[in-house]
């Protein structure tokens, strides 16, 4: 009996999500300003430093990038094995620390526990509420989805590989 691996469509959302982020990373980077302001802080937006350019923009951008290779891999049907489940736990580790970077930011955020008036003007407190950190949480969910339905791929073509 010939088996068949199915893609994912959830590995192909993260992989949208992680190069939608890594465009805008790589805009900013070269020198485009909308909505850098309310997503970094007026002062890195305006002065541009090196260090966040080649490492918050430049390098943000290419771990992106990198991300969505992950995510493609994770939507394929190959690698088996070994390979699969590294990609796997390298899936649930990326949903995992962008979920809780949405959640946690939005959190402090919202309760303001560690006072951050000073430092966060009003437009970026509402567009890290609203846009970005829902963002970082959709491409958690994203990944965690994508790792999970490669795990039960993975997991049901050992099941049909068992002897009945």
């Amino acid at each position: 009996m010939l088996r068949t691996r199915s893609v994912s469509l959830w590995g192909y959302v993260a992989c949208l999500w992680a190069i939608v982020f890594a465009g805008a990373h790589f805009y900013w980077a070269v020198g485009g300003d909308v909505g850098l302001s309310v997503s970094a802080g007026q002062q890195l937006a305006t002065t541009r430093p090196l260090w966040f350019v080649l490492a918050g923009l430049w390098g943000v951008g290419l771990l992106c990038l990198v991300g969505a290779l992950l995510a493609w891999l994770l939507a394929q049907p190959r690698p088996g094995g070994a390979a699969r489940r590294i990609l796997v736990y390298l899936g649930w580790i990326v949903g995992f620390i962008l979920t809780m970077r949405g959640i946690a930011v939005e959190f402090l955020l919202m309760t303001n526990v560690t006072h951050l008036d000073t430092s966060v003007s009003a437009g970026q407190r509402f567009w890290s509420l609203v846009l970005w950190n829902p963002w970082f949480v959709v491409g958690g969910l994203a990944f965690g989805m994508s790792a999970l339905d490669a795990r039960r791929r993975e997991h049901s073509l050992v099941l049909q590989a068992a002897p009945h």
